[in-house]
């Protein structure tokens, strides 16, 4: 696994850390299964705190990119598993709450459309 964190970069350190990680866990890089280094060990890595490689870890954790297992360590989960389930739940959700608003087909799907582009561009 390799990590660069930039400090002149306008993302914070963790967000660095919770975007590569996730990149190269979602392209195959880092294997379902992998052992991850340990919160303590990556910082020291990485020259940064152990809280802010923590948040990131809870961050792909709540994303369902890792996963932890008590004392054996943090894995790289099944591939999109939890992640994926998390965003078709928020999918229905929004596309019944567009439907009760009103919105047709059409402009609810355009202001996903928005809303992605802007999540995804910051």
């Amino acid at each position: 696994m390799t990590l660069k964190i930039h400090i002149d970069d306008s993302a914070p350190p963790y967000e660095q850390v919770r975007a590569q990680i996730s990149e190269q866990a979602r392209s195959g890089v880092l294997p379902v299964g992998y052992r991850l280094p340990t919160v303590r060990g990556l910082a020291q890595a990485l020259g940064l705190a152990a809280n802010t490689v923590a948040k990131a870890y809870r961050a792909l954790e709540a994303d369902g990119v890792i996963e932890t297992r008590g004392r054996n360590g943090t894995f790289v989960a099944a591939a999109g598993s939890a992640a994926e389930r998390e965003a078709v739940a928020a999918a229905q959700v929004y596309a019944e709450r567009a439907r009760r608003l009103g919105l047709d087909e059409d402009a609810a799907l355009a202001a996903a459309r928005d809303a992605l582009r802007a999540a995804y561009e910051a």
